[in-house]
């Protein structure tokens, strides 16, 4: 087993001892670079991460040696374990595979790394984007700081954690607008993940677009069934026949989500507007 071997195969099947070969690279400053940096990334998969891998990315973070781009990795990589933590709370221990201890000094951690301006940019914008999918009270400025940064790199960030933190419809819809393909993919993201009904007439007509990029459609697919779940279907039903599968399968999906949706809601879409709040 190695780093191909896990790269070229889905996390569910990887052997037994990944996290161990990941981890042993992880800790290994003599290790080869880009290879220090691929186990970064893997490990932040459900399917291994455990308290040695979290505290081994934990000390990359915050080791000034290492290199930016390792460092952010490992702060990304440090992201699902947090979601998956405060999601499922810590009632039953088989469910999450850190202690609540430990999910608490890293979340205090990233934010003593994050307000430290000796940290490199590039790290500090992954531990925002890192750190917001466990939300915590001083995101909301931190968020409003970094959209107002006249930076598309800051802005990006900022916009990619209003997808987890509420209270951002405003700037959500204004980025809906940017000429940065990458914000504004962040943006379709965030107004699915709020169903932000101030979205609809954009995010619809990006779906009945021709000229839309792919990855943005597929954004825009899922979006669309959480915003108006009812109205969903009319704009989606004519993507379950593209010739691209991935498309079409998205489409499925997207409407059978829509479907469910409306089913445990069925008052959803006459709800109150939440654009101007």
């Amino acid at each position: 087993m190695n780093l191909k071997t896990l790269l070229d195969t889905p996390p569910w099947e990887w052997p037994q001892g990944a996290g161990k070969l990941l981890l042993q690279i992880l800790d290994d400053a003599q290790a080869d670079g880009s290879d220090r940096i691929i186990a970064a990334e893997l490990a932040g998969d459900l399917v291994v991460i455990n308290e040695d891998l979290v505290r081994s990315l934990l000390s990359v973070v915050q080791n000034n040696s290492e290199s930016k781009e390792l460092r952010g990795t490992a702060a990304i990589a440090l992201g699902p374990v947090l979601e998956h933590a405060d999601v499922e709370g810590f009632e039953d221990t088989d469910e999450v595979p850190i202690t609540e201890s430990t999910f608490l000094s890293v979340q205090e951690t990233l934010r003593e790394l994050y307000n430290d301006a000796g940290v490199p940019v590039e790290v500090r914008r992954r531990i925002l984007e890192a750190s917001v999918r466990a939300p915590q009270p001083w995101h909301e400025n931190a968020i409003s700081v970094a959209y107002a940064i006249d930076d598309d790199d800051w802005k990006l960030t900022a916009v990619f954690s209003m997808r987890w933190v509420r209270g951002f419809d405003k700037q959500i819809l204004e980025a809906l607008r940017s000429d940065n393909e990458s914000i504004q993919y962040e943006a379709v993201n965030a107004a699915g993940a709020w169903g932000l009904d101030g979205a609809w007439p954009h995010i619809s007509a990006l779906v009945t677009s021709k000229d839309t990029d792919k990855r943005l459609l597929l954004a825009a697919m899922q979006a669309v069934s959480s915003i108006r779940p009812k109205e969903a279907g009319v704009v989606l039903v004519h993507l379950a026949d593209s010739d691209d599968e991935d498309i079409a399968a998205a489409a499925y999906e997207a409407m059978g989500m829509a479907e469910d949706l409306s089913h445990d809601d069925p008052d959803r879409d006459e709800k109150d507007d939440r654009s101007l709040s």
